[in-house]
């Protein structure tokens, strides 16, 4: 069994390896600058880590079933320090998002740790190890932005990615030695069987399919939103630095504290009809998002909303999933974490394409198009759903 310290260290790594795909948000200005491309270019970095944190998850997390989870991890950690090191240092632009991919598909970590904690703690202290661990991954990626974003800005931004190799190399060392090496099952399932099994469960679980489709376009239009915001307001137009991008980043914490009882409301009020409440909310949020052209403090009000109600919407998503046999949960999630990233690799490319073409007022409608689609479907699902229960009665 694993005491408070050691779900603590798991919490932090998970914050430390979460981070690193949000580092780029805020100076990614800075990055195309250095290297000489376009805003449309620059979507490529965070576009090619999203898509290969999804192939991660999809690839190398049913591993976690018949590989020590302790050997998996210490060989995703090595990996990454070894790619965070290239970015800080490498000046060809090929080679940098060759990283920044590598770095992603080897991302794993937050997503095997909820699992191996769940054997290693009793079941009375589940819900408080897994929570613990959901909060280090949020408060990744909250920190990340807003430490990239000041190290940006009275600094140099390769220095965001050498502290970020420092602190992965500090997760490589210490993380292994608080994890015990388990022994694994005689009759475990070979790799292929992982797999196939997965893709067996995707056509028998619609509604979470459903689900992880509807957070993939949330998702994106998160990705797509902050790009924008960080060309936005460090471009030529408005001209401020990439530490306003991480000052906002910190508002935008509010999720943080209104989250778990937002969840409880969830609980009572049934999946469904919460998230397709809380993809309302999230629409009329992005319409405020037309007053922010000209001046950054309009960006306050949506900004608040959407981040009340997106991760809501995330976690009545996870709920259609969690509400299945236990022995296929885990499975389950990684189909719907991977459609989640797909979503990001896309709204990533997307966002910083559009604002290329159409400012500020094309992130606008690009972000109409994802929260409207969000909605459409959520609202589908409802009365599918409840159509399906009221028949059953």
């Amino acid at each position: 069994m694993v005491g408070d310290r050691e779900i603590i260290v798991l919490a932090l790594a998970s914050a430390i390896v979460t981070a690193n795909a949000y580092y780029i948000h805020p100076i990614i200005g800075d990055v195309a600058r250095e290297f000489g491309v376009s805003d449309g270019l620059i979507g490529i970095v965070p576009a090619m880590n999203q898509i290969a944190l999804a192939l991660g998850v999809l690839l190398l997390l049913p591993l976690g079933d018949r590989v020590n989870n302790r050997s998996l991890v210490t060989l995703c950690l090595s990996v990454q320090v070894a790619a965070l090191a290239t970015m800080a240092v490498t000046g060809n632009f090929a080679l940098f998002v060759a990283a920044s991919t590598i770095l992603g598909f080897f991302t794993v970590t937050p997503y095997l740790l909820p699992a191996y904690a769940s054997r290693r703690v009793a079941p009375s202290r589940l819900g408080y190890a897994t929570a613990l661990l959901t909060t280090g991954v949020i408060a990744g990626v909250q920190v990340s932005r807003l430490a990239a974003g000041v190290i940006g800005e009275y600094a140099d931004w390769r220095l965001v990615y050498w502290l970020a190799a420092a602190l992965m190399t500090a997760a490589a060392i210490a993380l292994p030695r608080f994890m015990v090496k388990e022994a694994m099952p005689e009759n475990k399932p070979s790799y292929l069987q992982l797999l196939s099994s997965m893709l067996t469960l995707a056509s028998c679980h619609p509604r979470l399919m459903v689900s992880g489709l509807i957070q993939g376009m949330n998702f994106a239009g998160f990705i797509a939103l902050w790009l924008g915001i960080s060309l936005h307001l460090t471009g030529d137009v408005l001209g401020h630095g990439s530490d306003l991008v991480g000052y906002l980043t910190a508002f935008s914490a509010i999720g943080l504290v209104t989250t778990t009882r937002l969840g409880q409301w969830a609980d009572r009020t049934g999946a469904e009809k919460a998230r397709l409440l809380m993809s309302s909310c999230q629409f009329g949020a992005v319409l405020l998002l037309w007053t922010a052209e000209t001046n950054w403090i309009y960006l306050l009000p949506p900004l608040a909303i959407m981040s009340v109600v997106g991760p809501i919407i995330d976690v009545t998503g996870r709920m259609t999933g969690l509400q299945e046999l236990p022995d296929i949960r885990t499975r389950l999630m990684s189909l719907y974490v991977c459609m989640m990233f797909t979503g990001a690799g896309i709204g990533s490319w997307a966002g910083t394409m559009v604002y290329d073409i159409g400012a500020w007022r094309g992130m606008v409608l690009l972000m109409m198009l994802f929260s409207g689609l969000v909605w459409l479907l959520s609202w589908q699902q409802l009365r599918r759903w409840q159509g399906s229960t009221e028949t059953a009665t």
